[in-house]
């Protein structure tokens, strides 16, 4: 990423941040401004202090385009008479990395135990599932970042736990099948289903349509089972590759000790109906929990919570997965969390026991480890800002915070952004950013 401002314009822009607090504060205890006076009848003294003032004020001006990010970050915290969870709203500084909720946030999350989020391709919508309504609320996004509830759908299976998007289509993964005798008295494997988005129409966003029928069992969804048995699947983490042809979720057999873990892999197609690839499931170690592919839709990655590391597969011609010559790669203690970055050559693991991230560098689908960095305790999601790949952030569970880190593009080296740890509403679940105004204020990769 170039940055085009000089050293003094830096420390101008910080400077007019905590102008930005002090005018806030000011407003907050009521103090009304002062009214402006003619320059010319006022004398030397005051004509200089005016001149400071506007320009002081013209840096502030400057600076609130400075936002070069809006990042979501769902809460489990109850809030309200419907114990609603939250949905934090933070704007990341271009210049410093600093995160600070915007003035309205947090927002009800229209539904108890947000889990899982993703934003629309064109940035203007955000989807929130919420695992005890069996919910996905979508919101509309404001220009400054602000959100209203637009629709709510409910999925067809019990407790959602994943979703991802494409142009076209939502995809989640439900934790029980939609069947009578699901439940966690009597729990059964879980499931995907896919939405299709129907067109944004005059002034109405887009919204989710009446999910896909799966011809083979003629049911709004996909089971995710072995074949010829009764084993209980858990769905953890769910992934569509970068080219939208092939979707990826993560689970684990229950019923063995130790689990067993998969990765079940789809094709989509043209419609967004589901094709189980040849070969699914594949092995994929014990407990897996987040997957993730790169920029090329070349090579997939899954975390391995049981046994501390990520597994690294490339992915063939049909969608089909092949392990990478020297996976699996060793992370923290615990990992439940991946990022690979869209534009450079790096993947970030949060190591939710360690309470770090680990960085890799990726060569050829191979990882080689950059070293750990401290978060807050039980990091349990993590995210890249998609306007310059240049912060990184992860959501902190038990710590209540939000970390934030700047990238090196150039090294994949991580340092602690301005005064970061951040402070967010009880238990963070899951984060999801979009640029600001779709151009990350300007600044260039």
């Amino acid at each position: 990423m170039k940055f085009n401002n000089t050293s003094l314009q830096r420390s101008e822009c910080r400077f007019s941040g905590e102008a930005r607090d002090q005018a806030a504060s000011s407003s907050t205890e009521g103090r009304a401004p002062q009214k402006r006076k003619r320059l010319l009848s006022s004398g030397p003294a005051l004509l200089v202090a005016a001149v400071a003032s506007l320009t002081a004020a013209s840096l502030l001006t400057a600076c609130t385009t400075l936002t070069v990010d809006f990042v979501y970050v769902t809460s489990s915290k109850a809030a309200g008479p419907n114990n609603y969870g939250l949905v934090d709203v933070f704007e990341i500084n271009s210049e410093s990395g600093k995160m600070r909720q915007i003035p309205a946030s947090p927002f009800p999350s229209g539904g108890r135990l947000p889990i899982a989020e993703a934003v629309s391709s064109d940035n203007g919508n955000l989807f929130v599932v919420n695992e005890d309504d069996n919910s996905i609320v979508q919101f509309v996004i404001g220009s400054d970042g602000k959100l209203y509830p637009f629709n709510t759908v409910n999925t067809p299976g019990i407790f959602p736990v994943g979703v991802a998007t494409t142009k076209t289509d939502l995809f989640v993964i439900d934790t029980y099948q939609p069947l009578p005798i699901c439940s966690d008295a009597d729990p059964c494997s879980g499931s995907i289903a896919v939405y299709p988005f129907n067109a944004a129409s005059g002034s109405n966003p887009i919204t989710l349509g009446t999910p896909l029928t799966n011809t083979a069992n003629s049911a709004q969804y996909w089971p995710l089972s072995l074949p010829g048995s009764a084993d209980i699947i858990v769905p953890t983490g769910v992934s569509v590759l970068a080219s939208g042809a092939y979707v990826y979720v993560t689970a684990y057999d229950s019923s063995v000790t130790p689990f067993a873990g998969y990765v079940f892999a789809f094709s989509v197609g043209s419609d967004g109906a589901l094709t189980q690839v040849a070969g699914s499931p594949f092995a994929a170690g014990i407990q897996p929990t987040a997957v993730a592919g790169d920029p090329s839709s070349g090579y997939l990655y899954v975390t391995d919570y049981a046994s501390a590391n990520v597994r690294a597969y490339a992915v063939g011609a049909s969608g089909g997965l092949t392990s990478v010559s020297g996976s699996p790669f060793a992370t923290g203690n615990e990992p439940t969390a991946i990022v690979v970055d869209p534009s450079y050559p790096y993947a970030y693991v949060a190591n939710s026991l360690d309470a770090t991230v680990t960085a890799y560098s990726i060569s050829n689908g191979v990882l080689t480890s950059l070293g750990n960095y401290t978060t807050g305790t039980d990091p349990v999601a993590i995210g890249i800002d998609p306007s310059t790949e240049h912060f990184l952030f992860t959501a902190n569970f038990l710590g209540n915070n939000v970390n934030g880190f700047e990238l090196s593009t150039t090294a994949g080296t991580l340092i602690d952004s301005q005064f970061s740890p951040f402070s967010a509403s009880t238990n963070p679940t899951a984060v999801a950013a979009i640029p600001h105004n779709g151009t990350g204020g300007g600044l260039s990769k």
